[in-house]
Order: C-alpha cells, then structure tokens, then sequence
C-alpha cells in the first residue's frame, strides 16, 4: 500500500507536466507572464483598439487604484510544512473549477482578437473555468454559449421592465444559467483616451481610422478581414432582446437610453423573473452589498469597471473586507487589478471566493486565440501553485481561515501609513465607503 507521499506524486504529475517548455506549443513559449501578451498584444492592435482596451477614464487614477492596492499588501509565508498535495481547485456556487479566477466580461472582445468572444469562452472551458459572455460583444450570445460554453452573461439593462424582460426571456432560450447586472454605468464614464486615440462606437471611417488599420496590417487582415469574409459586417448583438447597429455606420448610435432610471426595484423585477443565478456587478459599498443580500441576489462582484467609470474609485481590494464583513454569508467575487497569482491569493485571502480578468486573457486572445487565452490561464495556475507552496498552503480554501486576519492588518496598516503622508480620508455621501487615495 502506498504512503502519503506515493500517494501526492501520482496525483500531481498534470502540475509538474505543465512545467515543461515541450509541452507548451512552440509559438507560445516566449509568453512567460500575462504581461508578455500584453506587450506583443499592444504592438499587434492598431492605436484606436489598443487605446480602448488599455486605456481608462480620465486621469487614470480609478484603474491605477485598483493595480496598486496589490503592490501594497506584503505576504507573510510559513515554512516547513508539506505542501506536496496541492491543488488549485475551488467551488463558486456548487460547481468545481480548477482554478479560483475567470474570464471577466468584455466588450469587443471580437474586434481585438478574431472571433474573440468565442476564443475566450474556449480558451477559459478548456482550463477548467469559464468566460462571462458581454452584453457589449459582436457575437450572439447564442453562439458563445453553444460554442463556447459559456453560460454566465453580463447585461447592461435600462430602467425599463418590459425591455428587461425581453432579454431575460431571450437568455433562457438559450440556456444561460447565470446573469450578471452590472450596475454601475448609469451613464457611461468620460473616456477622453478613446476620443484622442480615434476610438468610437460605431465607427466612422476616416481618413486617421484607415492610416491606423492599414499600418496594422497583420490585424486588419487577420481579424477584421477575417470577421467580415466569415460573418459579414458585425454588430452590437447583445445590448437588448433584439439585433443592434453594425459596428461601422455614419449615423447609428448605440443605445444607452434608460440606464439612468435603472434601480433597486427593477433588480427585484429581475429576481422575480428570472430562474438562475443572479450577481450585481459594480460594488463598491458594504450598504450597496446588504441591499443586493436583501433583494434576493445569490453574488456579487466588487467592481470599479477596470477603472472605466468613476475616475479615482476606490480600489475594489480595499472595498473588499468591509463588503466581506456586511455580507458574511453571500458569494463575493472580485475583479480589477490582478495580474499574477499571488493577487488572485491575496483577493481570495482578503474575502473573495473567487476572482475574474479582463485585459490580460483579451491581449492573449488577440495574439493566439484560444490557445494563447489556455497559455494564459496555465501561466497564471502555475503561479498560483508555486506561491500556494512559498506560502506554507495546500488549497485556496485555507486562504480566508489562516491568513486573513493577518493580511487585513496589513491592509489597515497600509491605508493608515498613506493617511499619515498627509492624504486625508474623505468620507462619501450617505454613509457611503470612506475613500483614500495616495
């Protein structure tokens, strides 16, 4: 009969496998990190996409919040324990994942990378997670589900029920068993870099857009010339119930009529109506947590938007053990800002059960598709299980018993040591989350 330790060697050879350069393709193995994708992806875009996908609002500070939380949280690792049997597996709402972290949603996906909706939801199915499908994307949301197996989808819904329901019939005629209501673009934020860089939606060509495209000639072939040979002229497929405007027209405008109106009752509404899962997306204030606990919700995702709404939001890291602490029995997840894995274990240690990326997986879709998306995921698991193992851990799980105190200390130090560098921290309206800033 086998030992312990016989035991941990056979069931960890996938991990060590992975390890080896021949096991990756060869087109791949020059990608050690997300951030190589992104370096090749932004060569790669033309100025207009490139901008949209990197940039944020205003000045930056929301997005470069939500990056530097993590750079300020130190990790306190534990020796001489056998971390031997590890595993990056976890559990979000019954279902097992391989690992703790997703693909965020994310408009245009198909624009930056062919076929990229898809690419994603692949390339996230076949690393043992999954892919939010955007309200935003090019592609049926239909077609993601059948062919990418994507069954979360995000929406962007207007204060209006009878378009609200609409779409949610149209959702479960397509057998999607998770919804995702992002809540925070009532309006949608003031993104200067797309004006400057030549980014709009739809598009108009001009002059500048056609010199963009026609020095980027590996993308203008490779993925709008191959979108429009395969499928036509896209568009905006998603936003409601119905078709909306190809993405290059002279006149067409995207609709964001009625997102202003958008409120706790029609969150009820949509409770009442529809049958599966339901997460609001956009959190930043315990008061806004209790409230979604309230009507009914089964998640939440503490959100800044990548930093493309509120310029100078708090980072969603730093909103997180507040909400963690309102809402001790609700599902949390978080996005913004993780870029290695021991921002995924620092997220997961702060009260997140799971946590979700944009950029990164959509550069790797844009430079290899969904394999490059796979590469991505593998990178990242491969982090998490060396720092699981420098950190005297063996499972994601132990994450919120052992070291979550101890890390929240270190968060509460960090934000007391940026107050006393004469940064003052100014309370938002109505009891809202106290903000700082550096």
């Amino acid at each position: 009969m086998d030992g312990p330790a016989q035991a941990s060697a056979r069931r960890r050879p996938a991990i060590i496998a992975d390890r080896k350069a021949n096991d990756v393709p060869r087109s791949l193995r020059r990608y050690l990190s997300l951030e190589d994708f992104e370096k090749r992806a932004l060569r790669h875009l033309p100025l207009p996409i490139a901008g949209y996908v990197e940039g944020a609002v205003e000045t930056g500070k929301a997005l470069r919040n939500a990056e530097e939380a993590f750079r300020r949280i130190a990790l306190a690792p534990r020796i001489l324990r056998d971390v031997s049997d590890r595993t990056t597996q976890t559990t979000l709402f019954g279902a097992e994942y391989a690992v703790p972290f997703g693909v965020a949603p994310m408009g245009f996906s198909a624009l930056a990378a062919y076929d990229g909706d898809v690419a994603l939801a692949r390339g996230a199915a076949a690393s043992g997670s999954f892919a939010i499908c955007s309200a935003a994307s090019l592609t049926p949301l239909e077609r993601v589900a059948e062919e990418g197996a994507s069954r979360w989808f995000q929406c962007y819904v207007p204060g209006d029920n009878a378009r609200i329901e609409a779409l949610l019939k149209r959702l479960r005629d397509a057998n999607y068993d998770t919804l995702v209501v992002t809540a925070d673009v009532p309006v949608t934020g003031n993104r200067e870099n797309n004006a400057r860089n030549g980014f709009d939606a739809p598009f108009r060509l001009t002059p500048r857009l056609a010199w963009h495209f026609a020095t980027h000639p590996r993308w203008t072939l490779g993925t709008l010339g191959r979108t429009l040979a395969a499928s036509g002229m896209p568009h905006f497929e998603n936003m409601d119930a119905e078709r909306g405007p190809p993405l290059f027209s002279r006149t067409l405008t995207r609709s964001t009529i009625g997102r202003d109106r958008l409120t706790w009752e029609n969150m009820s509404f949509i409770r009442e109506r529809w049958p599966g899962r339901l997460v609001i997306k956009g959190v930043l204030c315990p008061e806004d947590a209790t409230r979604a606990a309230g009507v009914g919700v089964d998640g939440i995702v503490v959100s800044s938007h990548g930093g493309r709404q509120l310029d100078g939001a708090i980072a969603p890291l730093d909103a997180l053990p507040d909400i963690r602490a309102a809402v001790p029995e609700l599902t949390v997840m978080l996005d913004g800002g993780i870029r290695r894995g021991t921002d995924v274990l620092k997220a997961l240690a702060a009260g997140a059960d799971f946590v979700f990326l944009g950029r990164p997986f959509l550069y790797a879709a844009a430079v290899a598709g969904d394999a490059g998306v796979a590469h991505a995921f593998r990178l990242l698991r491969q982090e998490i299980d060396l720092s699981m193992a420098l950190l005297g851990i063996t499972g994601v799980n132990e994450l919120g018993l052992r070291n979550q105190a101890q890390l929240l200390h270190v968060m509460a130090q960090a934000k007391r040591e940026a107050n006393d560098g004469n940064t003052p921290i100014v309370a938002a309206p109505s009891g809202g989350v106290p903000t700082w800033s550096e």
